[in-house]
């Protein structure tokens, strides 16, 4: 048994198809099949069950699979360990991200970070928060940047900003009367909110649900905060927006921003990672270069009170 051939097995596990497995691995069908088959006999066992399409893993399979993805980590892990303890600044970042922060963060930090260290490759993934931790215990991300606080099992999180949230309103929208905003003064039918599966809608129901009591207060669910910031401009109504993507409204449009009344509430970003990441030496640089690119109020956790999303 190889590393060769547990990398095989983990991609046709991914793919589920021995061709596009091959591709991925930069090898020919017969080969990746070949080593597979030998594989099996080594075990004897069956991994793949080859009489359905897409193939399907075993029972065994399943298991062994799962095996393998831990020894190849821990494999390339070595190599890893090697190059941090040289300073070797180098290598690939596999990273998710989720859509509520991708397109109002990335272009803070990464040409700067690039810039300082050209032998390291991003890869951004933009992706909801349940899929950056699946991603990540499989070992398909290196880091995820996400919102927290998770308590989720084997998962480091390393918080380094807080956003405060605001209300967006509509031109001439009577609450624009007023300097600070009172969710229960909303009309049910106004409100405006990210579709399921975004953990920022989960933070906007546990601010409002209260005052807007229940699921049917909102109207209209979209697929990301642009969305919903244009429904605001061209309808009626109200929506929630974190505090990076205000930075870029127009004037006009900061115009129609209220803050919360009291204390402001926040949500905390963190870089998130498997406790068994190697590349410790690339995670500080990382975390380093974005917090130097958020504005210094929003690095403190004193910046407001923390909304949870689950």
């Amino acid at each position: 048994m190889t590393i060769q051939q547990l990398e095989y097995l983990i991609a046709v596990d991914k793919h589920r198809h021995f061709g596009h497995a091959a591709e991925s691995c930069f090898v020919t069908q017969p080969t990746l099949s070949a080593q597979l088959s030998k594989l099996e006999r080594d075990l004897g066992v069956i991994l793949f069950d080859r009489s359905k399409m897409p193939v399907i893993p075993t029972e065994m399979g399943v298991q062994i699979i799962k095996q393998a993805k831990k020894v190849v980590s821990e494999s390339k892990g070595i190599f890893e360990l090697v190059a941090d303890m040289k300073g070797d600044i180098s290598g690939v970042i596999k990273l998710g991200i989720i859509p509520t922060l991708a397109p109002y963060l990335l272009h803070l930090f990464i040409r700067k970070f690039l810039e300082k260290y050209p032998h390291v490759k991003l890869e951004v993934q933009e992706m909801v928060t349940e899929d950056v931790v699946k991603k990540l215990k499989n070992d398909e991300l290196d880091l995820g940047i996400i919102v927290t606080p998770l308590h989720e099992s084997g998962i480091v999180e390393k918080p380094m900003f807080y956003e405060k949230f605001f209300a967006y309103l509509s031109k001439e929208h009577p609450l624009l009367k007023e300097e600070t905003f009172h969710p229960e003064k909303v009309l049910k039918e106004e409100f405006w909110v990210l579709q399921q599966g975004h953990c920022f809608r989960d933070q906007v129901i546990n601010l409002c649900d209260q005052s807007l009591s229940g699921p049917k207060n909102f109207h209209y669910e979209s697929g990301s905060l642009e969305g919903l910031k244009n429904m605001v401009n061209r309808y009626k109504g109200v929506t929630l927006l974190p505090e990076l993507a205000t930075l870029e409204l127009s004037d006009e449009e900061k115009t129609r921003l209220r803050p919360f009344e009291g204390v402001p509430p926040t949500r905390e970003v963190s870089i998130i990672l498997n406790r068994s990441f190697l590349k410790q030496k690339l995670v500080e640089l990382l975390f380093k270069e974005i917090s130097e690119a958020i504005p210094k109020e929003m690095t403190s956790k004193a910046h407001g009170k923390i909304v949870r999303f689950k």
